[in-house]
C-alpha cells in the first residue's frame, strides 16, 4: 500500500488535481482511499458526485465515541473509499486537531488493514501548512510520498519551497519523500520551463505538467472528475497520465529548498518578475 499526501498553496487546485488523479488510478484498476484533510471537506465532492459527506469530526460529535468504519467513509467513482476529515465548529478549536483525531480514528478501526487491499491512500492536506495536524501526514509517517501542487505563480512556488523545508525536517527522522512537482498550468509566461529549472534546484522532478482548460471547470460544475464527466476529453487524458506517471515513480528524494534570494532570481531568469 503505498501512502501519498499532497501538499500545496491554498487555491493552487489541489485537491481537484487530486481527485482526478485518483480517478485515474481508480479507472485503472487500483483500490484508493482519499482523507480529506482539510475542514472545509471538499476533498472528495468529485469522487462521490457532489454527495455531502458526514465528516468524522460530525460524526463523532453527533454519535459519540461508538463509530464504525461505515459511518465515516463513503464509496465513489470506481469503488474509490471517501473520508472527510472535517474541523471545528467555527470560532472553536484548532483544525489540525480534527486531522490528528480522523487518522488516529481510522487506524483504531482498521481502515488500513490488509482486509481493506488497499493499493494507495491519499491525504489531500490543507494549503501550505506544515504545522501541527496538518504535517500529521508526514510528520509520523502516514504518508511516505509526498507531491506538491504548484504553478509558476511568484506566492505558489515560495509555498511550494517551504513545503520542501518541512519535507526535509521530518525526512531525516523518517520515510517521508518528496516524490515530485505537479504543476497546475495558470498560463503563466515560460511555465513548464520555470518550473522544470525549480524542480532541479530542489533536487526532484516536474512529475507532469497539467494544461490549463475549461473542461476543469465544467466537470465541477456537474459535480466530477474529467474522468468521470467527458473520458474522452484531452484533458482526461492528462489526468490518466499523471496518475501512470505516478503509479511508475521510482524517484523519491529529500529535497533542497531555496534561500528566498536565489528563488527569486530563478523567477527573474524565467522573466516572471520583469
Amino acid at each position: 500500500m503505498r501512502k501519498i499526501a499532497i501538499y500545496g498553496k491554498g487555491g493552487i487546485g489541489k485537491s481537484t488535481t487530486t481527485q482526478n488523479t485518483v480517478a485515474g488510478l481508480a479507472e485503472a484498476g487500483k483500490h484508493i482511499m482519499v482523507v480529506g484533510c482539510d475542514p472545509k471537506a471538499d476533498s472528495t465532492r468529485l469522487l462521490l458526485g457532489g454527495l455531502a459527506q458526514r465528516t468524522v469530526l460530525d460524526t463523532l460529535r453527533e454519535e459519540g465515541e461508538d463509530v464504525e468504519l461505515e459511518d465515516i467513509r463513503k464509496t465513489g467513482f470506481k469503488n474509490t473509499i471517501c473520508v472527510e476529515s472535517g474541523g471545528p465548529e467555527p470560532g472553536v478549536g484548532c483544525a489540525g486537531r480534527g486531522i490528528i483525531t480522523s487518522i488516529n480514528l481510522l487506524e483504531q478501526l482498521g481502515a488500513y488493514t490488509e482486509e481493506q487491499k488497499l493499493d494507495y491512500v491519499f491525504y489531500d492536506v490543507l494549503g501550505d501548512v506544515v504545522c501541527g495536524g496538518f504535517a500529521m501526514p508526514i510528520r509520523e509517517g502516514k504518508a511516505e510520498e509526498i507531491y506538491i501542487v504548484c504553478s509558476g505563480e511568484m506566492m505558489a512556488m515560495y509555498a511550494a519551497n517551504n513545503i520542501c523545508k518541512g519535507i526535509v525536517k521530518f525526512a531525516e527522522a523518517g520515510v517521508v519523500r518528496l516524490g515530485g512537482l505537479i504543476c497546475n498550468s495558470r498560463k503563466v509566461d515560460n511555465e513548464k520551463e520555470l518550473i522544470e529549472a525549480f524542480a532541479k534546484k530542489l533536487g526532484t522532478q516536474m512529475i507532469h505538467f497539467v494544461p490549463r482548460d475549461n473542461m476543469v471547470q465544467k466537470a465541477e460544475i456537474n459535480r466530477k472528475t474529467v474522468i468521470d464527466f467527458d473520458p474522452s476529453h484531452a484533458q482526461a487524458d492528462e489526468y490518466r497520465t499523471l496518475s501512470r506517471k505516478i503509479d511508475e515513480n521510482k524517484m523519491f528524494i529529500i529535497p533542497k529548498p531555496m534561500h528566498t534570494d536565489e528563488l527569486e532570481k530563478l523567477l527573474i531568469e524565467y522573466g516572471i518578475a520583469n
